[in-house]
């Protein structure tokens, strides 16, 4: 009976429980069971699978949700690994992106401000804080990264940038001229109960889910992202957070020329 960490992470006050339902309906109909553990120590949700379609199930979860590596050994220089925004580091300007590894220990991996800087600025020496807000690159966020070197068994950390499908995703934002807001720790039933709440679906194009608890609310030309926080976050938890990607904000800043095709 293999033990997975899904790439889904709880935290707040939501509980395993609350999910349990919506990870048993993507295997529904497979011979196969699920028995659901306790949330890591990062908050990353694990369960044992077993049955006759176990593989089945697996290739399922890896395909919708995706599945943590095992442990520090299956990494090694140029993988691509997905994982969540852990921390910030505003005195090394750094970002820790927590990999979802639990043995022997947790890694993450460290993306530089140069390194942003040269992949989301063009090269420009945006300061890391506007960086940051700019693409929303705060915790919770799932990111997909590219190892830039060896991992070392005994270490916690290792160095990366973002993955070429990462960049093409934000590039893929702001060449949609469409703003989205980005909303962390809601699940999407909440977050369109608070749409219906604060009457602004007609403001929208559609939800789109990032994973367990982000979401992105897709805003139709014209509706400002930064209006909506108010409006949409008096529906949500405190603990909600709630950040505007704004396309032509990142135009200004950087340039048209950095998103050309």
């Amino acid at each position: 009976m293999p033990t997975i960490t899904l790439l889904d992470k709880i935290y707040g006050s939501n509980s395993v429980t609350g999910f349990e339902k919506q990870y048993s309906s993507m295997v529904e109909g497979l011979e196969v069971q699920l028995q659901f553990k306790e949330k890591t120590d990062r908050g990353w949700i694990q369960l044992d699978v077993s049955g006759n379609d176990a593989p089945v199930a697996l290739s399922l979860f890896e395909q919708k949700i995706g599945l943590a590596p095992s442990s520090v050994d299956e990494l090694q220089k140029f993988s691509v690994v997905k994982g969540k925004i852990i921390s910030i580091n505003e005195k090394n300007n750094e970002i820790y992106v927590d990999l979802g590894i639990v043995s022997p220990k947790p890694c993450d991996a460290i993306i530089s401000e140069k390194d942003l800087q040269a992949q989301l600025a063009d090269g420009k020496q945006l300061a890391f804080p506007e960086l940051v807000k700019l693409f929303c690159l705060y915790n919770n966020l799932p990111i997909e990264v590219k190892l830039t070197e060896d991992v070392n068994q005994n270490g916690s950390t290792v160095k990366a940038i973002l993955s070429e499908r990462q960049i093409s995703l934000f590039r893929g934002w702001v060449g949609s001229r469409f703003d989205r807001l980005i909303i962390l720790g809601a699940q999407i039933s909440k977050v369109e109960r608070a749409l219906k709440g604060s009457r602004h679906f007609r403001d929208i194009i559609k939800t789109e889910p990032l994973g367990a608890l982000e979401n992105i609310v897709l805003c139709k030309l014209g509706t400002d992202a930064v209006g909506l926080i108010p409006k949409i976050g008096r529906y949500l938890k405190s603990s909600v957070v709630l950040v505007p990607f704004s396309p032509k904000r990142v135009i200004k800043k950087i340039g048209n020329q950095a998103f050309d095709d």
